[in-house]
């Protein structure tokens, strides 16, 4: 980056390299942290360098959590028997934004990919089955992204534990409340027939 002095180009390229940052978007970001205070720019290194230092994954089901455990883990109210599998902490977040799942998760931290060199054993699988062998889980609701490899990582799980006596769900997917019939995908909406439900 010849045009910018070198802590400049250095805080772009830094900036770049975040998921969804473009170009512009990190020239963005670097100009309104260069027209910040020193107190607000400090405030925005500590919490980056703060979020490194505290945050781990949860010893048991890999969410990030501050302590030994994530808070839901730790919540001794949430339903042990039942355990919604999802790729990353992010799905988390969403799903228990609906307010209607009450019992735990697990975080694979990824989806199988062989295109990218992700199998199971890059997964957190080995732990999942590990749980599910400790005794308590009747359900493993399998709530990965709707997806080529969301797909197979359901499928996968799916023969992976029905041996062990577990019932698994798989979250239904189709349409968008608000959307319309005639601009929804084949696939989307086959997902929608088969998922359909009594009224």
């Amino acid at each position: 980056m010849p045009f910018y002095a070198a802590p400049i180009a250095r805080l772009l390229e830094e900036l770049e390299r975040l998921p969804g940052i473009g170009p512009k978007s990190a020239q963005r970001l670097a100009f309104h942290i260069l027209r910040s205070n020193d107190e607000a720019a400090a405030r925005l290194a500590e919490a980056i360098v703060d979020v490194k230092r505290s945050i781990h994954f949860c010893a048991t089901c890999f969410n990030f959590a501050e302590q030994e455990l994530c808070d839901i883990c730790a919540d001794p109210k949430r339903d042990a028997t039942s355990v919604c599998v999802v790729e990353e902490p992010r799905d988390v977040v969403a799903i228990e934004r609906t307010g209607e799942f009450h019992g735990l998760y697990h975080v694979l931290q990824g989806a199988i990919s062989p295109i990218d060199g992700i199998g199971p054993e890059q997964l957190r699988v080995r732990e999942l089955i590990d749980r599910i062998g400790a005794g308590g889980i009747s359900e493993l609701i399998v709530a990965t992204d709707p997806n080529v490899e969301g797909e197979t990582t359901a499928l996968y799980l799916a023969r992976l534990v029905k041996p062990l006596g577990v019932r698994v769900t798989r979250i239904a997917s189709g349409l968008p409340v608000g959307g319309d019939l005639e601009y929804a995908d084949e696939v989307t909406l086959g997902r929608a027939l088969e998922a359909r439900r009594e009224m």
